[in-house]
């Protein structure tokens, strides 16, 4: 093995403390992928439950109501396990296009930072505690263990992302006039959006702590609110960016491809980094005490976002075309026929794409002003964010899944049949529940409410075959959960060893695709960071700055459980 950059020593003996740098990291990493599949297995299970109460299949006891079960399964779903999820595979993608001896610890830092702060928030919320939803707004007041739980688990990705950072920067050190490589470069990217983003937290957790402890006599809600959407929208795009690197730099290696544009999916990454922060407030176009003018110029961003989610649709569609006629294959529906489907890792992606079409489109609705008027309190919006974490985010890191932990076990995949059932059960799924819960939205279903009968009125008649149709949705994605944790599961149990390690590759560059097509100035990942942030500050100063000014009506807390 050659020497890595900027070593000394000889090639044997850095061959094998690589080697044993390697081993270490992808244990790191497994335990990121195997606590997102047990938190996903609990995650789901309060889902399904939910949805047979909305529909009056089940109803909940009082020692385990509605809304407490509503907050574990947003939690542990859209914060717990996409985050466990997607700082393992940067951490993978990092420690695997960087090759250098290294030491984990501080990846350990952040993984065990994190579940401290996962098993924190979980008991407030099991305990009844903290039934306050994943949006922890004000003034519903939760135990200050959920608070601290949320910070420390924000806290721990720091530490992944300083682990990700540092190595970033040992390889510009090393090799000056290399690009990061195209993997590296996606992660390092997606966790400096994400560092700016959680900088909202940290701010409206400065403001709940000290209130849940009794040292503040109320709560300014509006400016909790906007802190929390600060960093509420970012969110979607950290794991659309996660899922994106699956599809760029992953999914290629499964039917032989190329990344279609190393210029385009840094450009694309960088343009997301920019945009992602400075869109908040579209989704507080009803909320008092903000411009009109702010919410206007959110919007616009807004709309932004769509380009380098174009972008990224171009590239994908033209990788898979390249390859298809580098393989002697012409036409639309000989080329879709001739994609590896009965892989689970070609597949589960390529599901959540086709998922992630709708979901756009809804989130286009969303972001107008008289459109989201009508929908933004019903349904509609569940169904949306169900089709977008729930179809091209899941989907991409469970197919991922099928081929991450065999490569960093060395075994073989357990019932790789049952593997692909799996992905094709959670689309069918979350198709037919995501579909009636937009359809029950249109209908006036609201959300974010145990009882959506009215006590038996006429007009909630009209959407409950949808509740109905919502239910079977999510039954079909719970049996798929369950699949999923089986063959998860069974392949570090059945510990069968591959006759060849198993690889999780990241695909090359397309041909001719060299370093003097990518301009110098898309790899400055420090100066796009600096821009982002000023960015961030010129959308929210004057937001900020008005609520400060205005008078603070402090809330007191409420629990309305």
């Amino acid at each position: 093995m050659a020497t890595p950059i900027g070593s000394e020593t000889p090639a044997k003996s850095a061959g094998e403390s690589l080697a044993l740098s390697r081993a270490g990291g992808d244990l790191l990493v497994l335990a990121h992928i195997y606590t997102a599949t047990f938190v996903l297995g609990i995650g789901a299970l309060f889902g399904v439950l939910q949805g047979f109460s909305r529909a009056n299949m089940i109803v909940m006891p009082p020692w385990f109501d509605y809304y407490r079960m509503l907050t574990a399964h947003g939690v542990l779903m859209a914060l717990v396990f996409t985050t466990f999820f997607i700082t393992g595979l940067f951490t993978y993608a990092v420690y695997h296009s960087i090759p250098r001896d290294r030491s984990p610890r501080l990846g350990w830092i952040g993984y065990c930072v994190m579940l401290a702060g996962t098993a924190m928030a979980a008991v407030a919320i099991l305990d009844g505690s903290a039934s306050v939803l994943y949006t922890f707004y004000a003034p519903l007041k939760a135990s200050p263990l959920f608070y601290f739980g949320a910070t420390f688990l924000v806290v721990g990705t720091w530490f992944v992302a300083a682990d990700l950072f540092l190595n970033v920067a040992w390889f510009k050190r090393m090799a000056p006039a290399e690009r990061i490589p195209l993997p590296a470069f996606m992660a390092t990217c997606t966790m400096i959006m994400w560092i700016i983003a959680t900088l909202g937290v940290v701010a409206e957790m400065g403001l709940l702590i000290p209130w849940s402890l009794g040292w503040t006599s109320g709560i300014d809600v509006g400016l909790t609110r906007m802190f929390f959407w600060y960093f509420g929208h970012p969110l979607v795009y950290f794991w659309i960016m996660g899922a994106y690197t699956i599809w760029y730099a992953v999914v290629p290696t499964t039917y032989k491809g190329t990344v279609f544009s190393d210029g385009l999916t840094r450009l694309a990454f960088i343009m997301l980094l920019l945009l992602s922060t400075p869109v908040g407030l579209h989704h507080q176009y009803l909320d008092p005490g903000i411009g009109a003018g702010w919410k206007w110029l959110h919007t616009m961003i807004t709309y932004g976002v769509v380009v380098p989610s174009f972008m990224t649709a171009f590239a994908i569609f033209a990788s898979f075309e390249f390859a298809a006629r580098n393989a002697g294959v012409r036409g639309f529906a000989n080329i879709v026929r001739w994609l590896p489907w009965k892989n689970p890792v070609f597949a589960g992606p390529a599901l959540g794409m086709i998922l992630f079409i709708f979901g756009g489109f809804g989130g286009i609705v969303n972001n107008s002003y008289s459109m989201d008027v009508l929908v933004h309190n019903t349904m509609w919006i569940v169904g949306h964010f169900h089709i977008t974490v729930g179809g091209p985010v899941a989907l991409t890191f469970i197919g991922a899944s099928y081929g991450l932990i065999p490569a960093l076990s060395g075994r073989k995949l357990f019932a790789p049949k049952l593997a692909l059932v799996q992905v094709y059960t959670w689309f069918v799924g979350m198709a037919i529940m995501s579909t009636a819960m937009h359809w029950a939205g249109l209908l006036g279903s609201p959300r974010r409410t145990s009882d959506v009968s009215y006590f038996g009125m006429h007009g909630a008649a009209t959407w409950h075959n949808e509740m109905l149709w919502a239910a079977l949705g999510g039954a079909i994605i719970a049996v798929s959960v369950v699949m999923f944790i089986v063959v998860a599961t069974g392949t570090w149990l059945a510990n069968q060893p591959a006759e060849e390690k198993p690889q999780f590759a990241f695909a090359p560059a397309a041909a001719g695709d060299d370093a003097s097509s990518t301009p110098p100035v898309l790899d400055r990942l420090g100066r796009w960071g600096l821009l982002a942030i000023a960015l961030a500050l010129l959308a929210y100063a004057g937001p900020v700055a008005q609520q400060l000014q205005a008078h603070a009506y402090l809330a007191p807390g409420m629990r309305t459980w």
